[in-house]
C-alpha cells in the first residue's frame, strides 16, 4: 500500500493594480522624475510623499493619461498605460484636491451628471446616485444646491462622483486639505471601507503625514523626482536613528544597576527613567528583557519610543514636511 501523495500548493499572491517601470519627464533641462519603478497590490492603499516640485503630481498625471511620460512603462488594473489608455481610463478615477462639484447643481444632479458622463443607461445612473448618496450620509442634502454645503460635505460629494464610473484604482491627490479634524477622520473611514469592502486601490498624495501614517499599507518618499525610500510606516521608521526603550524604574538603586548593563543607555535621573537606544523591533526589545531577568532585576514600566514619519520626511529630504504641492 504506497502512502498518499500531496502535492504543495504555492502560496497565493496578490496581483498588481499599477506597476511602473522607469517612468521619466522633464521640462527642458529640468528633471521632474528621474526612472522611477512603482508597484502596488491590488485592494490596498498607497501613498507618495515628498516635498514641493518633487514630482507627486506629475506621477499622478502620467499615471492618470493626463500626462505623456517620455519614457518608461505603466499598467493600470491590467491595461498598458499607452496603448490601452482608454481602458485605463475606464478603470480609474481621480479626486484632485480642489473639490470638482457644480455649486449651482444639488448633490443628486452632480452624481446624475457624473453618470451621463459615463454613458450610464438613466435608470442605472439613478440607482448609482442612491446608492452614493446613502453611503455618503448625503440623502437629506441631496436637492440642496452644493453652494450650501460645508467643505467636508463638498469633499463627500466629490469622492462620490469619482465612484459613479465603478473604478478599481483611485487617485486622491491631498482629499482632505482644508478639511477640520472630523471631517478629515470621516474621509478616512470612508477610504478604508472603499478597500476593506471593495477592494478598491487607493493611490494617496497627501501633505498630512498623520494621514499616510493612519491610512497607508506602503509609502513612498519622492524626492527631487527620485524615490528613495519605500516600505510600510513601520519600516520608513524604523531607518531613522533617535529610536529608543525607555525604562522606568522604582528607585536610584535599581536605576543605577540597569544603567551598569546598558553602557549606551542615557539616564534620566529625576524620572528614574533609562533610555536605551533600539529600532523598537521585538528583537531588541527581548534582549533588553533577557538582559534585566538574568540579573533579576525588574522595571516599573517600559515603553516603546520610534521616530514618527515627521522624522523621516525630514531625514530623507531635508525638509520638516511635506506641504501643499502647487507646482508640478
Amino acid at each position: 500500500m504506497t502512502a498518499a501523495s500531496t502535492t504543495a500548493v504555492p502560496p497565493t499572491r496578490t496581483a498588481a493594480a499599477l506597476t511602473a517601470v522607469g517612468l521619466r519627464k522633464s521640462y527642458g533641462d529640468k528633471v521632474v522624475l528621474d526612472g522611477i519603478d512603482l508597484t502596488i497590490p491590488e485592494g490596498t492603499v498607497f501613498a507618495l510623499l515628498g516635498p514641493n516640485g518633487a514630482g507627486k503630481t506629475t506621477t499622478v498625471q502620467i499615471l492618470s493619461t493626463l500626462l505623456p511620460a517620455d519614457a518608461g512603462q505603466a499598467r493600470l488594473a491590467g491595461h498598458d498605460l499607452v496603448r490601452e489608455a482608454d481602458a485605463v481610463r475606464a478603470a480609474i478615477g481621480v479626486t484632485g484636491q480642489f473639490a470638482a462639484v457644480d455649486n449651482l447643481l444639488t448633490a443628486e444632479e452632480n452624481l446624475l451628471l457624473m453618470a451621463d458622463l459615463h454613458h450610464l443607461p438613466r435608470r442605472e445612473g439613478r440607482r448609482r446616485a442612491a446608492e452614493l448618496l446613502r453611503r455618503f450620509e448625503l440623502t437629506a442634502v441631496a436637492r440642496k444646491p452644493v453652494a450650501t454645503f460645508s467643505g467636508g460635505m463638498r469633499r463627500k460629494l466629490d469622492l462620490a462622483m469619482t465612484l459613479v464610473g465603478d473604478p478599481r484604482i483611485i487617485f486622491l491627490d491631498e482629499p482632505t486639505t482644508g478639511l477640520d479634524p472630523r471631517s478629515r477622520r470621516t474621509m478616512w473611514e470612508t477610504i478604508r471601507s472603499l478597500v476593506a469592502d471593495e477592494g478598491v486601490t487607493i493611490f494617496l498624495t497627501t501633505q498630512y503625514l498623520e494621514e499616510a501614517d493612519q491610512l497607508a499599507d506602503r509609502i513612498a518618499v519622492l524626492d527631487r523626482g527620485v524615490l528613495v525610500a519605500e516600505g510600510t510606516a513601520e519600516e520608513l521608521k524604523r531607518r531613522i536613528p533617535g529610536g529608543h526603550l525607555r525604562l522606568r524604574f522604582a528607585d536610584e538603586r535599581r536605576l543605577a544597576s540597569a544603567a551598569d548593563l546598558f553602557g549606551t543607555a542615557t539616564r534620566e535621573g529625576e524620572a528614574l527613567a533609562l533610555r536605551i537606544p533600539s529600532d523598537g523591533s521585538i528583537p531588541a526589545l527581548r534582549s533588553v528583557l533577557d538582559v534585566l531577568e538574568s540579573v533579576a532585576l525588574e522595571a516599573e514600566a517600559l515603553t516603546v519610543h520610534t521616530p514618527d514619519l515627521d522624522d523621516v520626511f525630514l531625514t530623507l529630504t531635508g525638509q520638516a514636511g511635506p506641504q501643499k504641492e502647487n507646482a508640478r
